[in-house]
C-alpha cells in the first residue's frame, strides 16, 4: 500500500492531513472483517436492541428469570406482544426458556448478553 498525498485543499482537524496506510495494523484486520456472516450477526442484534420494549425485556432478565406474565406486566405490553419479542430474541440466541407445567419461564442466554445490555445502560448514563 502505498503513501498518496493529499491535494492543497484544507482539511477538517477530525481527518488525517496525508494519506497512509499502516499495513501492520490494517492487513490483519481486512482478514477478520471480510468474515461477512459474523458481522451480519452483530448487525441483527444491533437491530433488534433498536426497540425500547426488547432492550426492557432483557434489562429485566438481567436481573430475574421471569415468565411470560411477570415480563408483559414489566413492560406494559400483552402477553401476545411480549412472546412476539421474545420470539426475535430467542432466534438470535439473545434468550433461553425452560417450561414448568404450564408456565413458560426465560432467562438471558448468557453473561455476554446481559454484560451487553448492563453496559449499554451504564455508557446511556454517563456525562
Amino acid at each position: 500500500m502505498a503513501l498518496q498525498p493529499i491535494g492543497t485543499k484544507s482539511r477538517p482537524d477530525d481527518t488525517c492531513d496525508v494519506w497512509h496506510i499502516d499495513v501492520r495494523n490494517v492487513r490483519p484486520l481486512l482478514r477478520e472483517v471480510r468474515d461477512e456472516a459474523r458481522f451480519d450477526a452483530v448487525t441483527r442484534i444491533f437491530q433488534l436492541l433498536s426497540d425500547p420494549t426488547r432492550v426492557k425485556l432483557l434489562f429485566a432478565l438481567a436481573r430475574h428469570e421471569l415468565c411470560v406474565c411477570d415480563l408483559a406486566a414489566i413492560v406494559a405490553r400483552s402477553r401476545t406482544a411480549v412472546s412476539h419479542q421474545l420470539r426475535f430474541l430467542r432466534d438470535l440466541k439473545l434468550v433461553k426458556y425452560r417450561r414448568s407445567g404450564r408456565m413458560a419461564y426465560y432467562a438471558l442466554a448468557d453473561r455476554h448478553v446481559r454484560r451487553l445490555v448492563l453496559d449499554g445502560l451504564r455508557h446511556a448514563e454517563e456525562d
